[in-house]
């Protein structure tokens, strides 16, 4: 378990709801797109539109169902990856902190 400062959670526990939303617009911008081409039929619409759910739910489960102090760095990172957050919002964290999800990051 790695230590968290007050300061780093505190800016943990704002942005990842930040993330989330940015996610499952994601998702939802993905599901228009896809049920608005027109080029397949309704029943490969609705097949694809069931297979991308289910596989971006289990994403979003991946990266946000664990929220504490000691998943902090790995959701960080999962966010990250997933292009969730900016660089500009990462560097908001102490330069431990950072450093942290950078190895963690390079490491998966």
């Amino acid at each position: 378990m790695r230590e968290i400062t007050e300061s780093d959670w505190k800016k943990y526990s704002k942005l990842r709801p930040v993330a989330l939303e940015r996610m499952s617009q994601r998702i939802l911008d993905e599901c228009q797109a896809l049920c608005q081409d027109s080029s397949r039929s309704a029943h490969e619409r609705y097949g694809e539109l069931y297979r991308l759910i289910r596989e971006q739910d289990e994403i979003l489960a991946a990266v946000f169902d664990r929220f504490s102090r000691s998943s902090a760095h790995e959701g960080l990172v999962k966010m990250v990856c997933q292009e969730l957050v900016t660089d500009e919002e990462v560097a908001q964290f102490s330069p431990e902190f950072q450093k942290g999800v950078l190895n963690w990051r390079d490491g998966l």
